[in-house]
């Protein structure tokens, strides 16, 4: 048994958690054989293997909420909030996802969310997944197509946690199969493989998972099986891997020139090869095209049948809301069934009305930065410092709404240019002071709900207080417009599922892949160009041709990889897209060494209110492209060189 413990600690750096599982298992064949004996015990090992799946839509378990430059929140207890100040170290990393780790916030401090938080070890994770493929074949009833079936969501699922792994550390150890329990000795002291492995291998297991129509095209039994995973989510997450092997991060990057194993073995190659971008574009199309044979599309909004009949303009919102939202949206791909959004909802939720009965649990701090309010376009679909028609200097200057902005603005209310004639997306996806909010309770144009987020009014916040917003501004697109809240109920929350993966993501990724490989052509403006229809907006060519100050930037690949990065970070927005975008482009270095900006949320004067205020001046050094290995773990092993930086 001890020799077991020692194995393991070595090999991956296990948390002390772990220890009770690992008793669990040895003595070890006799409880393996039981767990693989019949068909209901099997499958209970299946959906252990889909239990480690990150909690993506959790606040203190996603890094990718707090950790960039699209949220921000008053309290630094937030491990995001951390990582995106700084705070990241070797000593305990923050949501540490190699050897798993714990995070405690507080009530009193938070407004929201109390307890401790505990990633897992995703090792633990394959170590499960392999002891699963090595022994499904025992079951005696059940048939070889199922089985099948469940060989190939588990090798998914193998690859996606190589891939997480990948992401977050760079070049890992591939853990293909479980070391016996008589290994020892240099045997366990595991080195790290080189990008390209680590690529390789994961993209072999998606084939592999994907062969021989092992996996449904579709989830018929959604009450049973929702989150099992599909052909489409398969291939989706191929294209997926092999965009970010294709990125700069990964391929050619010379600034991981010195990063080697102990034996010397380079880890990442250093010449930028295209034919990487070959490989993502093809894997692209395949995906997109199943997904298509499946039924996937692009959501439009459906009116609810307590709806009134609405305008285009709310039209176009609530397709941009629901696109995350709905609970019956054919454009996810794959969406996280184990994360529950409730939470998240009432981080994102503004105050609406004093008077409720549970106000005080709402409005808990989610807050977007003025930075990526102002990456919106205007309504013309190209940038805000672009459009030769928008008053670029002046969108700090007070304005007055009229009743020709009522889908948007509260008719007679002063706020900034900033807030005038944007695009559909800024309206569906932000709420601010002056603002509207369609749904819940009200599903009426005549009689939305208005935010008023100035000091002392619903949506503000009283000075040292907690529960408003940092920035004054809200992501509405993470709330359920269905979700009720009024003066004599509480606040009921209709919770969707977290979308790892939709349409507009793969169509933006296939658009990104072709322009890489050959620069601007028609399939690049087809694809971007459905994203943007369904954001009400006009193709790329027109826009720019139109309304640009740079009229032909389109037509080049570096121009139009810079609207391609711009509508993933629009069209994607609070997500967890940017936070991995921005790394695999190697933009971070630039994008997070800026500082934070949000309103005057201390004023209760819209002249004095609308005044850029610093929140924080936030810096991002080379090391943070990659987490830090534990540093225990370096020590334990002698073979595991840590990240560069570290």
């Amino acid at each position: 048994m001890r020799n077991i413990k020692t194995i393991l600690v070595i090999l991956i750096g296990f948390c002390n958690s772990c220890d009770n599982y690992l008793d669990v298992v040895p003595d070890n064949v006799a409880t393996i054989d039981m767990a693989f004996k019949m068909r209901v015990t099997a499958e209970q090992y299946l959906f252990t293997c889909y239990s480690y799946l990150p909690s993506d839509a959790h606040v203190a378990l996603n890094p990718a909420i707090y950790g960039a430059d699209e949220l921000w929140h008053y309290a630094d207890v937030y491990p995001g909030v951390q990582i995106a100040k700084g705070s990241q170290g070797k000593g305990k990393p923050i949501m540490d996802y190699w050897s798993g780790s714990s995070a405690s916030m507080s009530a009193p401090q938070t407004g929201s969310i109390e307890g401790t938080f505990t990633t897992s070890s995703l090792w633990q994770a394959i170590r499960d997944c392999n002891i699963f493929l090595e022994n499904i074949h025992k079951v005696k009833d059940m048939d070889q197509f199922e089985k099948n079936r469940w060989i190939g969501e588990v090798k998914f699922l193998k690859a996606y946690y190589h891939f997480y792994l990948l992401r977050m550390y760079g070049p890992i150890p591939l853990m293909k199969e479980n070391l016996p329990i008589t290994a020892g000795g240099e045997e366990v002291l595991i080195s790290r493989n080189t990008v390209d492995e680590c690529v390789d291998y994961i993209v072999q297991l998606l084939d592999e998972a994907a062969a021989d129509e092992k996996l449904p095209l579709k989830i018929e039994d959604r009450t049973t099986e929702l989150g099992r995973i599909t052909l489409p989510a398969v291939l989706a997450l191929k294209a997926k891997v092999l965009v970010t092997a294709a990125s700069p991060l990964f391929n050619g990057n010379t600034d991981y020139s010195d990063f080697a194993n102990i034996d010397g073995k380079k880890l990442f190659n250093l010449t930028n090869d295209s034919q990487k971008w070959e490989k993502a574009t093809l894997a692209c199309k395949e995906a997109i095209d199943v997904c298509h044979l499946a039924g996937h599309k692009l959501y439009t909004y459906s009116l609810n049948i307590n709806a009134s009949n609405v305008g285009p303009e709310t039209f176009t919102k609530m397709s941009i809301r629901g696109s995350v939202t709905s609970r019956e949206n054919p454009e996810v791909i794959w969406a996280n069934t184990r994360s529950s959004t409730s939470a998240l909802q009432r981080e994102a939720q503004a105050r609406l009305d004093g008077e409720t009965i549970n106000a005080s649990s709402v409005g808990r701090g989610m807050a977007p930065t003025l930075k990526i309010a102002e990456a919106y376009y205007t309504k013309n679909g190209v940038p805000i410092e672009e459009d030769k028609t928008w008053d670029y200097e002046s969108r700090y200057d007070l304005r007055l709404s009229t009743i020709d902005d009522r889908f948007y603005i509260t008719p007679n209310y002063y706020t900034v240019s900033l807030h005038f004639d944007r695009e559909p997306r800024f309206y569906g996806s932000l709420a601010f002071d002056g603002s509207v909010w369609y749904g819940q309770g009200r599903l009426s144009e005549e009689e939305p709900w208005h935010v008023e987020a100035k000091l002392g009014q619903y949506a503000g916040g009283p000075p040292g207080g907690n529960r408003y917003s940092i920035t004054g501004y809200f992501p509405k697109k993470m709330v359920n417009p269905l979700n009720t809240y009024s003066a004599t109920s509480a606040y009921v929350i209709v919770e969707y599922n977290w979308p790892i993966i939709r349409l507009a993501d793969l169509y933006l990724l296939y658009a990104e892949s072709l322009n890489e490989l050959n620069g601007p052509q028609e399939d690049v403006f087809e694809y971007l160009n459905l994203v943007r229809a369904r954001a009400g907006l006009k193709s790329v060519q027109e826009s720019w041709e139109q309304f640009s100050k740079n009229p032909t930037k389109y037509q080049t690949k570096n121009g139009l990889r810079d609207i391609i990065h711009r509508e993933r970070t629009i069209e994607l927005a609070f997500e967890g897209h940017r936070f991995w975008d921005i790394r695999r482009w190697k933009t971070a270095i630039n994008e997070l060494n800026n500082p934070v900006y949000g309103w005057d949320v201390g004023q209760s004067d819209a002249e004095y209110y609308y005044r850029p205020r610093l929140i924080f001046n936030q810096t991002f050094r080379l090391r943070e492209y990659f987490w830090p290995i534990r540093e225990y773990d370096i020590i334990v092993n002698k073979n595991l060189v840590q990240n560069p930086g570290w």
